[in-house]
């Protein structure tokens, strides 16, 4: 059994696997870290300079004590966070788009190689052996 998890661990599809949801860990930083901190203040300009990961809608004020301390936090909407994540997930949708368009675009190329020759038909079979015979 051990041998068996060992060669199944040990096959590309799994490494390629694993290699791949890392690369995606990494990517989704990247992307995050785009739309966050570029797009996110570019889009804020043409909404009033405001950030849009601030925006909430306050359903119920938090409660506090006479000290002034959290006893019950405010219950909030955040739509901004929402708006950037739904940016982030454009983003990335697109990012994968281009990926997949490239791939296709070379494994299009592959497939475009010539292709061997078809094999002879019989009829070509009979008259390459009549042609053989009459040289001799």
């Amino acid at each position: 059994m051990l041998k068996e998890f060992k060669k199944f661990i040990m096959t590309g599809n799994v490494i390629d696997l694993a290699i791949a949801v890392i690369l995606a860990g990494a990517v989704g930083t990247v992307v995050k870290g785009f739309v966050s901190m570029i797009m996110m203040p570019i889009i804020g300009m043409f909404t009033g300079g405001a950030s849009f990961a601030d925006k909430v809608i306050e359903l119920a004020p938090a409660v506090l004590d006479a000290e002034g301390n959290v006893l019950q936090p405010a219950n909030l909407l955040q739509y901004g966070a929402w708006i950037d994540t739904i940016i982030n997930l454009i983003i990335v949708g697109f990012v994968l788009f281009m990926i997949v368009k490239a791939y296709n675009k070379t494994k299009k190329k592959q497939e475009e190689a010539p292709a061997a020759p078809p094999a002879p038909t019989m009829d070509q079979e009979l008259l390459t052996e009549i042609r053989d015979l009459l040289k001799k």
